[in-house]
This record gives C-alpha cells, structure tokens and sequence, in this order.
C-alpha cells in the first residue's frame, strides 16, 4: 500500500499501525505526534492502515491533538480516582484556563485528596498501561455502568441512537470518551492537579510547551459565572443530557423554556441595576463569537429604560477602517478579529467627547462596500442619556483607559453551558457557541456549515488573543447558555452537519457535533412558540422582534 505523510510517499508491503508508519517516514514526530488525519478522520496511534491514504500529524497544536490529550488524561484521573477513593464519583465540569474544573460529588475537596490523587497518577502514568480500545453494544454498556453505580451513563445511552460503539478499558475500569484515545498512560506526564476552592483544577500543558503543565491562572469572575450556571442547573434540575431528554419526553419543555428565561432576564436586569447604581455614562459590552453580545445589548438597554435611562446603542463594528488600507495575513486576507482592524483613536475621541456632554459624529461602516460611509451621524448625550458600546474588543483598555472609571461600565458576556453529557463528559462552551454560529450563518448569512466549520479555528485563535485575556476585567459578567437550547439547536444543525462528506477536511469537526448531537432529542413543535420573541436563541434561529 502507498502511504503520503506530508507529502512524502512510501510504499508498505503490509498493513502498519499510524505509529509504525510514523517510525518509518518522520520518525522526527514520533515524540509529538498524538494521532494523524486521515480525510476527515483522526487515526489513533495503535489503528492499523491497510490501504493507500494520505497521513497528516496530530500534535499538541492541532485543537484534536489536545482533545486527544485531555480525554486520555482523564482517564488517568478516573483511574487514580478509582484506586483513591473507590465509593466516590466526580463530576467533570469546565475548562478554566488550560486546565479543567472537577468536583467530587459526596464530598467537598480538600488538600490532602489532591496530594493523595496527584500521586495515584504519576504512578499509574509511570505504570504505562494500555487503553485497550473495544466494540461494546449498548446493552453490553449499560449493564456494566448499572453494576458500577454511574446511572447518569445508563440513563443517556438508553438514548443512543446507534447499537455498538467502542469503549475504552484501562486498570480493570472502562469509559467511553467520544473520541479517539493515546495509546498508553504513559504518554500524558504532563500535569498538575490543584485545590481550587471546594473543588480541583486538572492543569494540562500550553499549546506552547506540551511537555510541562501551563501555570494556573486565577479567574474568579469566570468561575463565578459557572457557579451561578451550576446554580441554575439545581434550580432547573437538569444536570446531565438525560435529564433534559426526560423532561422532552414527559412534555415539560414548554414550562421548562419558560424558567430558563425567566432567569436570564433577571440576571439581565441585576446587570442593568449595577450600571444605574454607579452612574455610568459609557457601558461597554464584550464577548466572542456566537455569545449574544447584540440581542443582550438591546435587552439590556430595555431594562436600563425601566431604570429612567435613555441608553444609546452602538456597534464597534462601526469604527472598522475601510478594508483595503487593512494589513493582509499570511494567508492574504485581512485580519478582522485583531484591534487594528478598528480606529481607536477615532473612537476614543468620541466617547471622550461624549463623556464630556460635547456633540460628536460617530461613523457609520458600509458592510456592502466594506468602507465608511462618507456621511457620519451627530450625537450628543443628554444627562439622562448612557452610551452603549456593543463589540468585541469592548473589554479591552486601549479603548477606555484613562477615562473616569467612575463613568465607565464593562459587560462580559459568553455562552458558558453546564450541561453535560454524563458526570464524566462534558458539553464544551465553544462546541456550543460552534452550533450557535453553524445555525445563524446558515440561517441568515447564506454560509453553508462547512465553511463555518472551516473558519472557525481562526476565530478562536483571535478570541485567545484578543477576548480572552480581558475578561476578567468586566464589572459584571452575563452567562448567555440556555440549557434547552441543544434541542432547539439540533433541529435545525443536524441534517446540515450530516450531509458533510468524509472527504471534507471539516467532517471530523462536524463528526464530533454530531456526537453531542446524537445524545439529545430534538424540541418538540409544541415547544417552539415558547421560545419568546426577546430570547437571545432568537439572534441564532430566527424570529426575534428586536430587530424588526
């Protein structure tokens, strides 16, 4: 068989595993490579080749290469878990930073667990034991999770619409983890486990240094947004994907819609208290892609009305500069994500203006013409007048430093879900921000789902480097996650992420939405006129009357 690995060509006279192959050809990637691509597929290291194709390695660069990382070192804490501390169970809940916040769920976390596991696995990495990768059918599955006491995993698979699916088993436990897996143990050295308020923080490595845990990062502000997240998953009762697909089945979706945005505009409203109590004149509202950030600000606006306000709306997107002075990227397009695709000098000087009670004329940006329009409009604010900046590099002080902090108030808003598959599985807040912007540019942009898909390790790239960073600095934050949006999301996402080709370099992608996708059962028509007109999954699915 004729095999290409980076568009080198080698001839094997028999089948060979992704790792022989890589021993032959780039034996140079042998220490870095976590898997290869092959079409729209991630070979494991351990899957043998059998016919021609075309290889292309996976390391810790590539987003796959870290998900590949992560699951297997989770099965290295479940493991250790298991030996340390064999009645307990932990819930696996969210990234924060580099690394994942656990909790266990009989117990608060306290020092001497995390020394105690921390050890466990160093030596069961040391131990190199392999993960043996099997065909289970469901029954198979369901009986062995039944007899080990994780009901949350039982009652999803009764949901699982296929028979047969591979489990991993490893030190006499098995998990299934939706993906592809590291051969061994001992390819996941790198890690550190840490108390973190009642909980622990999983560390795991920096894309720019695989072999050493990144150092931890304290975000308060974000883990208090998945606290009240957390609390509203208590209020709802819903936890785990079975428990909304049980809530689908027994008809309660309607009255559940209606708690979820009850408390979204509750929250909303708080926000909008706290401006009004410091006496704001300038919000700036911040968050990345597929979060909200428009339909919040209008509705935040109608609460600043109830308030006595007259707030005044306005997009960032409005100080671009004209897009052919842009400087070009490597891959000859300009890059819109980064601060200097904006005039921030201009903008400064307009709510410098503004701030001062002087008129101002604010641009206007022509996405038709991808120029500013050559006539500008006229504002003044009037004493009861508070300006509202939409955009994302709102959280970023090179737009307000130096101004009175006293006139300024900044918003961070994200899609930071919850929900989870089962304990030991979750739902990835960008995965559902992904399925957020798949339906809306499909919806309203005419963009079909692969090149969604395709852009979208772009848009990321710019988040970490321009919305990430600052988040911590907002004076309030907004959690944007509606747990019963999957549903909804899934009627209109599904098809369209189904009818990608294997071929097409984003079918892993949309491979992997399809598996979170697959565990969800799809809102029920009588549901869907529950969705009110305000909601902020209306900027993504449609019918929403802010902008009518």
């Amino acid at each position: 068989m004729k095999i290409t690995f980076l568009e080198q060509e080698h001839i094997f006279n028999a089948p060979a595993t992704v790792q022989e192959i890589i021993s032959v050809m780039a034996p140079e990637y042998l220490d870095t490579a976590l898997g290869c691509f092959c079409g729209g597929r991630a070979l494991e290291l351990t899957e043998t080749v059998k016919e021609d194709c075309a290889l292309h390695p996976i390391t810790f660069q590539n987003e796959e290469g870290r998900r590949i990382y992560e699951r297997s070192l989770r099965f290295v804490f479940l493991l250790a878990l298991h030996r340390v501390l064999p009645e307990s169970d932990v819930r696996i809940e969210h990234s924060i930073g580099y690394g994942v916040y656990m909790r266990l769920l009989d117990r608060d976390t306290d020092q001497q667990t995390v020394d105690s596991l921390q050890a466990e696995m160093e030596a069961i990495v040391k131990e190199n034991l392999p993960f043996k990768r099997e065909i289970w059918s469901r029954e198979k599955a369901i009986d062995y999770f039944m007899q080990t006491g994780h009901e949350d995993k039982t009652r999803l698979l009764a949901y699982r619409p296929y028979d047969y699916f591979p489990i991993y088993q490893c030190g006499g436990i098995a998990e299934y983890f939706y993906g592809a897996m590291l051969p061994s143990t001992g390819y996941v050295s790198a890690f550190h486990l840490r108390l973190h308020g009642a909980g622990m923080v999983l560390q795991m490595p920096s894309p720019a240094d695989p072999k050493s845990p990144a150092a931890f990062v304290s975000r308060p502000k974000i883990l208090e947004a998945f606290a009240q997240s957390n609390r509203w998953c208590n209020i709802l009762d819903v936890m785990n994907a079975a428990d909304l697909n049980d809530m689908i089945v027994c008809g309660e979706l309607p009255q559940f819609i209606r708690i979820n945005e009850a408390l979204h505009d509750q929250s909303i409203g708080e926000i909008a208290q706290g401006i009004a109590k410091k006496g704001a004149k300038a919000v700036f509202v911040a968050g990345p892609s597929s979060s909200g950030k428009t339909t919040f600000s209008n509705r935040l606006c109608i609460h600043l009305r109830v308030l006595g306000l007259r707030p005044v709306l306005i997009s960032l997107d409005d100080f671009y500069l004209d897009r052919d002075v842009l400087p070009l990227e490597k891959d000859g397009q300009p890059d819109l994500e980064a601060l200097s695709a904006l005039d921030v000098p201009l903008l400064r000087e307009c709510v410098a203006g503004l701030l001062k009670g002087e008129k101002v004329v604010l641009p206007k940006f022509d996405f038709t013409t991808s120029k500013r329009s050559p006539q500008g409009y006229p504002l003044q604010l009037r004493e009861d007048q508070i300006l509202v900046m939409e955009g994302i590099h709102g959280l970023n002080p090179a737009l307000h430093e130096g101004f009175d902090p006293a006139l300024i108030s900044k918003v961070y808003i994200s899609e930071l879900t919850c929900l989870n598959l089962d304990h030991h599985n979750r739902i990835r807040t960008t995965d559902a921000r992904l399925l957020r912007r798949i339906v809306r540019d499909h919806q309203f942009r005419a963009t079909p789902p692969e090149e969604t898909l395709s852009m979208w390790n772009s848009v990321r790239r710019g988040e970490e480097k321009w919305i990430f960073p600052y988040q911590e600095q907002a004076d309030f934050m907004f959690n944007s996650a509606l747990h019963y949006e999957l549903p909804v999301l899934k009627r209109y996402a599904y098809d369209l992420l189904k009818a990608i080709p294997p071929e097409n370099p984003v079918y892993l992608s949309s491979r992997r939405l399809l598996k979170i996708l697959h565990y969800i059962l799809p809102a029920t028509d009588e549901a869907m006129p529950d969705i009110p007109p305000l909601s902020l999954l209306r900027e993504f699915i449609g019918g929403c009357t802010l902008y009518q």
